[in-house]
């Protein structure tokens, strides 16, 4: 199978559990960079940063024409990711791949665990949240993010959720917007490494990643939720096993 397919392919798994989870997607970009596509651990995470960036933009454009997007909340939530995320990304060209590997493959599966759990529902009562907790969950997010080369909306849907108080809907059309805020200020530390990438595999890549996208949010109207996740969340353990597996030999 050639290199251009397996990219066509791997996108559109991507961008299908971005558009319809509002996030998770990313969490599968880095594996099929390294595994099926033959990038590094380095490279594979910025690359999966651009993916991110693009993917996420759309799928962003999408949740906000419904009105899914809260916007003023999500920039300040974002915010305080931006320079853990930068400098996250400047840390991670300089770890050994078998850390980058091992620890992507560490968060990997304890996404998996926490989408087989029932969705997040609970929401502090209005007028208690906390603007400390609030910037302590962004700017867990950003380090991730900048670390990782993954999105975070995994873990931003719940943090939106429980600290800010979102609807789910909300959480998750905002979690893109946190997403792309702190996959742009990742990449900014990582201009160097990302001019070296293949464009030829990375372009494609993005077509059906933002196909799938859009596929994923009409999807999303049509299965319930729980679902989508757990079918997602039993993929995603068994990449995370075989990758720790893969780190430690």
């Amino acid at each position: 199978m050639t290199a251009l397919l397996l990219a066509l392919i791997a996108g559109a798994v991507v961008g299908l559990a971005l558009g319809a989870l509002g996030g998770g997607g990313s969490v599968l970009a880095v594996p099929a960079l390294i595994y099926l596509l033959g990038f590094s651990p380095a490279a594979a995470t910025t690359a999966g940063l651009i993916i991110v960036t693009a993917t996420s933009l759309t799928a962003l454009y999408a949740h906000a024409r419904t009105g899914q997007v809260r916007w003023k909340a999500g920039a300040a939530f974002a915010a305080a990711g931006i320079l853990p995320a930068a400098a996250a990304g400047a840390v991670a060209a300089r770890l050994p791949q078998a850390v980058l590997t091992g620890a992507f493959a560490v968060v990997a599966g304890l996404a998996a665990v926490k989408m087989f759990r029932p969705a997040v529902t609970a929401r502090p009562a209005s007028g208690d949240v906390r603007p400390g907790k609030s910037a302590a969950a962004g700017a867990g997010l950003g380090t991730l993010t900048g670390l990782l080369g993954v999105g975070g909306g995994f873990l931003a849907v719940p943090a939106l959720v429980t600290v800010l108080a979102f609807e789910m809907e909300a959480a998750v059309g905002t979690s893109l917007l946190v997403i792309t805020v702190n996959s742009l200020a990742s990449l900014a530390t990582r201009s160097g490494a990302a001019a070296s990438l293949d464009r030829a595999v990375i372009g494609p890549f993005i077509a059906a990643a933002i196909l799938g996208a859009w596929d994923g949010k009409r999807l999303a109207a049509k299965v319930s939720g729980p679902r989508l996740q757990r079918v997602f969340a039993a993929v995603l353990l068994a990449v995370a096993a075989f990758m720790l597996a893969d780190a430690v030999m």
